[in-house]
């Protein structure tokens, strides 16, 4: 019972992090070997076939459980891919999806929170006082715990109900020591990591992951997005309280609505429509209209409304990427629009870095029209989960034939294009995004509302 106290703060050290992460690699070993037999066509009779499915859905509900304890003290970046694992389709173990995401879910918005104690002395250091003399009213025990901080409600002394987001102890440490650690592996493995440009996603990852640590810095961008989206009724971003935020504690009113399980299991069809299309404009909109991407679109992060409307949470994992990056992506996207395939192939291979006269040409090149359907078909667009996973797993099926080629000996490292280090999260919200609305079944005219943003120049951002 000890074990299941919550604890004062999460593991820090990298020496520390890493034995945790070590305990979860027996668990990785059966999938390693089922998914080496598939991979090698290894011959079985349909009763070892059986066998081997027994054995692989009882593995996967203890790798699940293993990772939602491991990553859930642990906080941070690990957690952050266990919540990724959750909720993007194609990324779980093939044939068993349904099942090692439900035990994960748990790490969307409920992950193991800290001691009330913990959060308690982080509001004293920030503010001087404990929380008790800064608010009206606070509830010790946290409603929601996330990757980097829990939340508590509270109550202003002016009488605002509020959501007040603490940080985890040592979180700055431990996310720098994860990327530590990470660096040293990537070390290890140069030759190889140098062709998959490892480097350059990790030093992307070092500088989206600290500045979320910064919760001055989500408070400013979660002001920008509430100016962003003032005119659409079917958005709403909650207001900052600057008074009660500093950079470890953000302050913001309390927004109540469903979760995302809940919406999606009893909501109506044009209900799950319209929150599908908010969440489209929110995001790719956001993106391409004013270069702002919001780079973490898991299910926690949303609050529905019977209606469809959403409100959005968490504006920590947010970047401003370069005018540049928006062109080059526009560009590909209005040849795809208007079927100019001499002008699409010019512009991946000049915005993209993808080669021609590679073997994976086509593999990427059909990837990228894959990720595009929703946005060149002229009719409505169903979202599904098959259509999701097979985002994901087009490029891993297509890379895995090349690894492991007919007889070939030994695997090779296929041409990975270096595209520019800022689309690094923009692949993240293309996945993150096509797997929420698979999960709302939202169906709607994608390319009806997205062509006008394509075809246009960015937008100044509004004062």
């Amino acid at each position: 019972m000890a074990d299941q106290k919550p604890k004062d703060k999460p593991p820090t050290s990298k020496l520390g992090r890493l034995a945790r992460l070590a305990s979860l690699a027996p668990r990785a070993i059966p999938f390693a070997v089922e998914g080496a037999k598939r991979a090698l066509g290894q011959q079985r009779t349909e009763e070892d076939q059986a066998e081997a499915r027994k054995k692989m859905t009882a593995e996967v509900k203890k790798t699940a459980e293993a990772m939602l304890k491991t990553l859930g003290e642990m906080k941070g970046l690990p957690l952050k891919f266990g919540q990724m694992a959750s909720y993007i389709d194609g990324l779980a173990p093939p044939g068993y999806e349904d099942k090692f995401q439900a035990a994960l879910k748990r790490l969307l918005d409920k992950a193991p929170p800290l001691s009330p104690e913990a959060a308690e002395q982080m509001v004293l250091q920030e503010f001087g006082a404990p929380p008790a003399e800064v608010f009206a009213v606070w509830e010790r025990e946290p409603f929601a715990a996330a990757s980097i901080g829990q939340v508590h409600h509270a109550e202003t002394r002016e009488g605002a109900k509020v959501a007040v987001k603490v940080q985890y102890p040592g979180m700055d440490k431990a996310i720098e020591n994860d990327l530590k650690s990470v660096g040293v592996l990537e070390a290890m493995v140069a030759p190889i990591s140098r062709k998959l440009h490892v480097g350059q996603t990790l030093d992307e990852f070092r500088k989206v992951f600290l500045a979320e640590l910064d919760y001055a810095r989500e408070a400013e961008m979660t002001d920008l997005f509430r100016r962003l989206h003032a005119d659409d009724p079917d958005i709403l971003v909650p207001r900052v309280h600057h008074g009660l935020t500093t950079r470890r504690v953000l302050t913001t009113e309390f927004m109540s609505g469903m979760g995302y399980t809940e919406f999606c299991e009893t909501s109506s069809q044009e209900a799950r429509n319209r929150a599908g299309m908010a969440l489209w404009r929110f995001t790719l909109g956001t993106l391409l209209r004013y270069g702002i991407l919001y780079a973490d679109p898991h299910p926690g992060n949303y609050r529905f409304h019977a209606d469809g409307r959403v409100t959005v949470l968490d504006y920590g994992c947010v970047k401003v990427t370069p005018p540049e990056l928006i062109a080059g992506m526009k560009r590909y996207m209005r040849a795809a629009l208007d079927e100019d395939w001499i002008e699409f192939d010019r512009a991946i291979v000049e915005e993209l870095g993808y080669d021609p006269n590679d073997e994976t040409w086509e593999l990427y090149r059909n990837y990228t029209l894959e990720l595009l359907l929703p946005l060149t078909t002229r009719d409505t667009w169903v979202c599904s989960k098959e259509r999701a996973r097979e985002a994901v797993t087009f490029l891993s099926r297509g890379i895995k034939e090349m690894v492991l080629k007919d007889g070939s000996k030994l695997p090779s490292v296929p041409y990975v294009p270096r595209m520019p280090q800022d689309f690094t999260f923009v692949n993240r919200l293309q996945w993150g995004l096509a797997s929420v609305l698979a999960g709302m079944r939202t169906e709607g005219n994608f390319r009806e509302m997205t062509e006008p943003w394509v075809r246009a120049s960015l937008r100044p951002l509004p004062e």
